[in-house]
């Protein structure tokens, strides 16, 4: 493995829309290591060469059994992974396509697209379900002092600097106290937000509601988190993290990390 990987993780609003919006050129441009993707909205059947076969990657997917064209995760690496797994082997979530996981030989990484609230109560408890569910999975690997990497849309923000306005948004979903606490809790558990434990201060945002010109008056929330075992930080491999906000093509723009491993 590269002592230098830097890891990208970008929710595309659907790969076939991101394809046409100069996906391809990205993602060269940004030169990533490894690149995880959330909401694909696409199934085997419908993925072309040209969406599968970027040059020099290997690509896996988690698709939705349950919807077309619904939730789905994807995951480009250069480095040829130990073990790929779908999903946690709770139906309930795994059904969704939400989740992959890549084994590598120094750390284990995982693309969530974790679920939205917004859609009514039922939707908001499975998603704080899913929270409880996906983390209990983790605790023995991380109990192990393995390294973790989560990394994906959150679809909360966690803190009033987070988000552009979090008064009028406190009793919508991605900024209910709830799931602020879910937050809270990962972080009491032992993983790191790296950009936030890297910029405390910065105010900067990675989702933009496509109506009332949200991206330009860069009136956005931060959702899409790196977060990572304390035992990666105590190891000194966190040396940076960023969020690209001159990355278009989508709702969203590309959060990364860069890591020197030891």
């Amino acid at each position: 493995m590269p002592k230098k990987l830097k890891l990208v993780s970008w929710n595309v609003n659907g790969i076939r829309a991101a394809m046409k919006k100069d996906f391809i050129p990205s993602i060269k441009k940004m030169n990533a290591d490894i690149v995880c993707l959330q909401e694909t909205k696409i199934n085997e059947d419908q993925r072309t060469p040209a969406i599968t076969d970027i040059e020099g990657y290997e690509s896996y997917w988690s698709d939705s059994t349950i919807k077309k064209g619904y939730s789905g995760v994807a995951v480009y690496t250069r480095l040829k992974p130990e073990e790929v797994n779908h999903g946690i082997g709770i139906p309930e979530y795994d059904n969704e396509g939400r989740i992959l996981e890549i084994v590598y030989d120094k750390f284990r990484l995982y693309c969530v697209y974790f679920p939205n609230g917004q859609k009514d109560e039922d939707r908001l408890k499975y998603k704080l379900d899913f929270y409880r569910a996906f983390f209990d999975y983790l605790e023995p690997f991380k109990k192990q002092g393995i390294p973790l990497v989560i990394t994906g849309d959150y679809n909360t923000a966690h803190n009033e600097i987070d988000l552009r306005h979090p008064k009028p948004n406190s009793k919508r979903s991605g900024f209910l106290r709830i799931e602020r606490d879910w937050l809270d809790k990962i972080i009491e558990m032992g993983y790191v937000d790296t950009f936030r434990h890297l910029y405390p201060d910065t105010v900067k945002y990675s989702w933009w509601s496509y109506r009332m010109n949200a991206r330009k008056n860069n009136t956005g929330w931060r959702i899409d988190y790196f977060f990572v075992s304390q035992s990666l930080i105590d190891q000194k491999w966190l040396k940076d993290a960023f969020i690209d906000n001159d990355v278009f093509g989508s709702d969203h723009c590309p959060v990364g990390l860069d890591l020197n491993i030891s």
